[in-house]
C-alpha cells in the first residue's frame, strides 16, 4: 500500500486570472489528499523573471504538464518539496523556464506542496514550517493606482500604497487598511479627481499629480491613524523600469510633465521619502540601477527600499543587490522563479542578509490565498496583498483565519525599520 503523501495523479487546464487572462491551474491528487495551485501573471514584468510560458502559451503549457512532467513525478512522494522542483527543473533545462513557464512550474510545484498538507491533514503553512510559533505578516495595500495598472486617465506612479506598521492583531491592521481605501474614495470624488474607477489590484485611479496624490493618501493615514490607534504610514511602488527610457537616460514623468536623469530621482524620491515619512518605496530606479538603489537607501533611514525588478527573487541577482548595498528589502513572488524551493532559497538569504522580506501578489492574480501561507512559513514580515477585491480578499481573509486558529501561537511581526 502507497503512503498517504505519494502523488498518483496530475492533471492541468486553462483558466482565467483576475484579468480575464489565460492562467494554468494544476492538481496533484495523493493517496491520502488533494492539492491545487493557479499561477498569478504581472504587468510589469522584471527583465530577469523566469518566463511565465513556453512559445504556445497556456495550451502548450498544458500539454508539456500531461505529457512531460506527470510521467515524471507520479511515483513521488509529495513531502519531497526540493526533488520535484528539481525534477521540474530538469524537465525544462533552461536558464529561465522557457520550456515550461515559470508559471507553470510554480503552478506545479505549489500544488505538490499542498497536496503534500491536505495529505498530513495540516495547514500549508504548518507543513512548510517547523516552528512552534508564528509570525503574522503585515498587510500592504494599493489605495491608488496608475501606471500598467490602471487604463484611461492616470497616475504615472504605478501605486500608491498603506502600510500599518504598529497594530495589535492583523485584523486591526487589515481593517484599517480599508478604512484607508475608502478615505482616500471619498477626498478623491469630492475634490472632482476620481476617474471613475479602480486599476487591477482594486486601488482607485485618479489623474491627479503625483504629490497632490501622496499629499491626499498622507492624510487619509493620519485620519485612520487617530480613528483606530493602528500606525498606518504610506508607501509607493514606482515601477521605474516602466518610465525609464533606455535611449534618453531619464525617467519619464507623461502626467506630471517631468523628466529625470539619475541623480534627480535620487533627489526626487528622497525628498518624498523625508517630506512625507514614506515607510516603502518599491522599485523607485530601473531594474539595473544597483548604484541609484545603494545611494538612496543610504539616504533613507527608517524606510523600507525595496527591490523586486531589481531582484526578481532571483538569488544571483539578490547576491549582487547585496553586494553594492543596494536595498533593504526584498519582494518575494514565487512565479518569477518558478518553484518553493528557489523562492525559499531566496527568502532565507535575503534575511540572513538583513533584508525585510515583503511575500507579494501579482497584478493579474488568482483567487487562491495560498501567499498568505507562503508569508508565515517563509517568515516574511510583511504581505503585499492590494486591500479590495476578491483575489486580494482571499489572502486577508485567510490570514484573519489563521490568526484567529493559532491563538496565542501566533503575533504579529516585527517590521525594522
Amino acid at each position: 500500500m502507497s503512503a498517504p503523501t505519494v502523488i498518483k495523479d496530475v492533471k492541468a487546464r486553462k483558466i482565467f486570472d483576475s484579468r480575464g487572462d489565460a492562467t494554468i491551474e494544476v492538481d496533484i491528487v495523493t493517496h491520502g489528499g488533494f492539492g491545487k495551485a493557479s499561477a498569478p501573471s504581472g504587468a510589469s514584468r522584471g527583465r530577469w523573471e523566469a518566463e511565465p510560458y513556453p512559445a504556445g502559451g497556456v495550451e502548450q503549457a498544458v500539454r508539456k504538464v500531461l505529457e512531460a512532467v506527470a510521467p515524471e513525478i507520479i511515483g513521488l512522494n509529495s513531502e519531497e518539496q526540493e526533488k520535484v522542483d528539481r525534477i521540474l527543473h530538469e524537465v525544462d533545462g533552461t536558464d529561465k523556464f522557457s520550456n515550461l513557464g515559470g508559471n507553470t512550474a510554480c503552478a506545479i510545484s505549489l500544488a505538490a506542496s499542498q497536496a503534500a498538507a491536505s495529505s498530513k491533514g495540516i495547514p500549508l503553512f504548518q507543513h512548510l514550517s517547523t516552528a512552534l510559533a508564528y509570525e503574522i505578516p503585515h498587510p500592504l495595500g494599493n489605495v491608488v493606482g496608475g501606471g500598467k495598472h490602471a487604463k484611461g486617465a492616470k497616475t504615472d506612479i504605478q501605486e500608491f500604497l498603506v502600510l500599518p506598521v504598529q497594530a495589535d492583531s492583523f485584523s486591526e491592521a487589515a481593517e484599517a487598511n480599508v478604512m484607508v481605501h475608502r478615505e482616500v474614495g471619498k477626498l478623491l470624488e469630492s475634490a472632482g479627481y476620481l476617474a471613475g474607477g479602480k486599476g487591477d489590484e482594486g486601488a482607485w485611479t485618479s489623474n491627479l499629480e503625483t504629490e497632490k496624490i501622496i499629499e491626499l493618501v498622507s492624510k487619509s493615514c493620519e485620519v485612520v491613524s487617530g480613528e483606530t490607534g493602528v500606525d498606518v504610514r504610506m508607501g509607493l511602488d514606482m515601477a521605474a523600469s516602466t518610465l525609464w527610457s533606455e535611449k534618453d537616460k531619464v525617467y519619464n514623468y507623461e502626467r506630471d510633465r517631468r523628466r529625470l536623469d539619475e541623480g534627480q530621482q535620487i533627489d526626487f524620491v528622497s525628498k518624498l521619502v523625508k517630506k512625507y515619512k514614506l515607510a516603502y518605496v518599491e522599485d523607485p530606479f530601473h531594474e539595473e540601477a544597483f548604484e541609484a538603489f545603494a545611494e538612496l537607501t543610504k539616504k533613507s533611514k527608517g524606510s523600507l527600499i525595496c527591490g523586486d525588478d531589481l531582484f526578481v527573487t532571483n538569488l544571483p541577482r539578490l547576491k549582487k543587490g547585496v553586494g553594492y548595498g543596494a536595498a533593504n528589502s526584498i519582494i518575494i513572488k514565487p512565479n518569477q522563479v518558478g518553484t518553493l524551493t528557489d523562492a525559499h532559497k531566496a527568502a532565507k538569504a535575503a534575511a540572513e542578509a538583513g533584508f525585510v522580506t515583503v511575500m507579494s501578489h501579482r497584478s493579474g492574480d488568482v483567487c487562491e490565498p495560498y501567499i498568505a501561507h507562503l508569508a508565515i512559513a517563509f517568515h516574511c514580515p510583511i504581505l503585499k496583498t492590494g486591500v479590495v477585491g476578491g483575489e486580494r480578499t482571499a489572502k486577508i481573509n485567510e490570514l484573519i483565519r489563521i490568526e484567529e486558529v493559532l491563538g496565542e501561537r501566533a503575533e504579529l511581526a516585527c517590521i525594522k525599520l
